[in-house]
This record gives C-alpha cells, structure tokens and sequence, in this order.
C-alpha cells in the first residue's frame, strides 16, 4: 500500500473536520488562558455547538475523536497518579474511607429521592444516585493541573476521594448491569468477585512492583520511555475494562507505579500527548448531547445541580478538615469536586433500556454539563468566595 498516493474524499473530509476541531480548541484554549479560567466549559459549549442537534455536526470523523477522547481521560488519570506516591495511596485508602462513606450518602440520597420524586421506577432512581456521586476525575484532574494546585496541601483530600470513589465504581457498575440485565444472584456475585478480584491484583502489582517497573521503563531514551509508558497505560487499562473494571483505575494506577525522576520524565513527555486527548474528551461528551433535548430536564437538573454542587462543598470541607486544611484550602477541595462527567454518563446510559432509560439520559446529561461548567469555574475563583467569621484572622 503507498501511504503517498492519494487518499479518498472522506479521508480529506476527515483531515478537514480533525483540522479543524483542533485549531477550533486552539482558539478556546486562549481564550481560556485570558480570562484566567480552565478551557475546561468552553471545550463543553463547543462540543454542544457541533455536536448531535448542534449548528454543525461533525459525522465523518467521529470514530477517530471518540476513540481519542477516551485515550483523554486515561491520560488524564494516568497524570494524575503520577502526583500520588505510594505512601500517599496507602494513608489514602486507611484515612478516606469515613470521608468517602459521607460523599456517597450525601450526593448519592439527592438523585435517588429525585428519582423516585418524578414517579421512576427504584432501578432507575438508583443509576441517578450513581449520577450525583461520581465526582469527574478527568475534569478535575485537568483543573487542578491547569490552576497549579497539584502539589498543594489541601489535594490530597481531593485525591482520596476520587481514588475512594473510582474503586467504588468496581463494585457498583457491575451490581448495576446485573440488576438491570436481571441475572441470578450466582451471576451477580460472579460479575462483583471478577471486577474486585481485578482492582485488587492492579493496585497489589502497581504498589509491589513499583519500582521495578520504573526500573524497566526508564532506562532507555525518551522516545523509548514515551513509547512504553503510552503502551503500558492503553494496556492495562484496556485489560480492565475486559473485566468489567473502569480503564482509569488501570491508568491511575500505571502512573501511581511510576516514581522519581522517571515519573518526571514521563510526565513531561506525556503533557503534550495529555493537553491533546483530553481537550477531545471534553469535547466529544458534549458531542453526544442533543441540545433539543435538553430543555424539557432543564429545571430537575438544575435544581438538582445546586443541591449536589453544595453538598460537594460540604462533603470536600470535611475530608479537608480530616487532613489539617485551613478554611481557604477546604473550600478549595470542595469546589474542586463539584464537576460530574465521565462516569455519571457511563452510569446513566446503563438504564438506557429501562422504562425511564430517556428520561434519566436527559436529566443526566444537563446535569453533567452544568456541574461541569459550574465546577471548574467555581474551582478557578474559589480563592475569591468570602469566608466571613470561617476565615481565621491574619
């Protein structure tokens, strides 16, 4: 095959419309960049425009841009365990367990009494607790990285709770696709004991075999490293998610096993790759969203919104509180939490089928994007909410 001859008319209408979604982004990102706030809401409003029922519809390439916006969110967890050492995993997984049982049952309790407010059935109530609880990894990773607040004293509140939360998901999105396919309780505990079993032989091999396997990476060249670390991750996550566990937990942890200067040097590889797929996820969620849709769930959701966006405060302000944070620092946790994404939509499209399948997908989906546009800049003036009495004096 001769790469150099030409190519058909839909692969040059593919190269002009992923041409044009990236000089697209380009523009946003400093727009973004400006007005001093993460290009987080306006890669949202520019998948709305172009997406499903949008002004525009991007039909070609679609494919490509959704397979590189999942590619998005696994760097973006992979990054993310890179900030997170193993000493840190450890005191995470035995200091936030009381913090994340409050998360659940405090963002959890509002989707469910909603749901079962409008008449739904319990099933479907259910997947819309599951909607409010998940706090956004691949969003909040992105805004913690482009506001600088990585290596603050307050994130590692915020990163017990997403760690908390994504293991929490192993156990809940099987016992949901079980109850919703209507398998035995031998076929349920099966799913469950394999998704478990998983997360327990990843974290075990990321935080016993740490070191050798940054050992084995990094002593190569760059490209070797870039090489390795990019195949590794799309590897075990990949193998995960044949087992029914989120391909970010593998992707968290593949980052988490790295260390050192070799975890530096990745890291520095990897941000071009990271900025470029994770821009696609964004992007590509709001593809998928029918803007016609929108508007008849316009008001649940935006109540709901409210309630679960202050509930995240809340729930933020104690985990942060558990770890010695001032006031400013807890409330910077909390607002970091708000944004819901990836995993509330993977939540609700399980109920697709069910009898309030449509119902749940739109409230979801005005849900999400208004928690995702609301919590990144919430995050961003976070410093600039007056704390009153709260704020120790100086």
């Amino acid at each position: 095959m001769n790469l150099l001859a030409a190519g058909s008319a839909e692969d040059a209408l593919a190269f002009i419309e992923i041409g044009a979604v990236a000089l697209g982004l380009a523009v946003l990102s400093r727009v973004a960049g400006r007005i001093g706030i993460t290009a987080v809401p306006l890669y949202l409003i520019a998948g709305l425009a172009f997406g499903e029922g949008g002004i525009a519809e991007i039909g070609v390439s679609e494919d490509f841009i959704s397979l590189a916006a999942e590619i998005g969110v696994l760097l973006l967890l992979f990054t993310l365990g890179l900030e997170y050492s193993e000493s840190e995993l450890r005191s995470g997984l035995r200091t936030g367990v009381p913090p994340g049982l409050v998360d659940m049952v405090s963002n959890a309790l509002p989707g469910v009494g909603l749901g079962l407010l409008l008449g739904w059935e319990p099933l479907a109530a259910v997947l819309l607790g599951g909607v409010t609880w998940i706090s956004s990894s691949g969003i909040i990773s992105k805004v913690l990285a482009d506001l600088e607040r990585l290596a603050n004293r307050e994130t590692p509140a915020v990163l017990n709770l997403l760690v908390i939360e994504d293991l929490a998901m192993a156990i809940y999105l099987p016992v949901v696709a079980a109850l919703i396919v209507g398998g035995t309780v031998a076929e349920m505990s099966t799913s469950v004991g394999i998704a478990l079993a998983t997360v327990v032989v990843i974290l075990f091999a990321a935080l016993r075999f740490g070191r050798r396997f940054t050992s084995l990476l990094g002593g190569g060249s760059d490209e070797s490293l870039l090489l390795g670390v990019f195949g590794v991750t799309l590897l075990v996550a990949g193998g995960a998610q044949s087992l029914e566990v989120s391909g970010a937990i593998g992707a968290f942890l593949v980052g988490l096993a790295l260390s050192g200067p070799v975890a530096e040097r990745a890291e520095r590889l990897m941000s071009p790759l990271q900025d470029l797929f994770a821009a696609t996820f964004f992007v590509f969620f709001s593809f998928q969203i029918d803007p016609g849709e929108l508007f008849a769930s316009a008001l649940p959701a935006l109540a709901l919104a409210v309630v679960t966006m202050a509930t995240k405060i809340a729930t933020g302000w104690y985990a942060a509180q558990r770890i010695g944070a001032g006031p400013r620092g807890r409330l910077r946790v909390g607002t970091a939490l708000m944004a819901r994404g990836e995993f509330s939509i993977v939540i609700a499209a399980l109920g697709a089928d069910l009898a309030d399948g449509p119902e749940l997908g739109a409230l979801a989906a005005g849900y999400v994007l208004i928690t995702a546009i609301a919590g990144p800049v919430a995050a961003r003036f976070a410093d600039r909410i007056p704390l009153g009495r709260l704020q120790p004096a100086s």
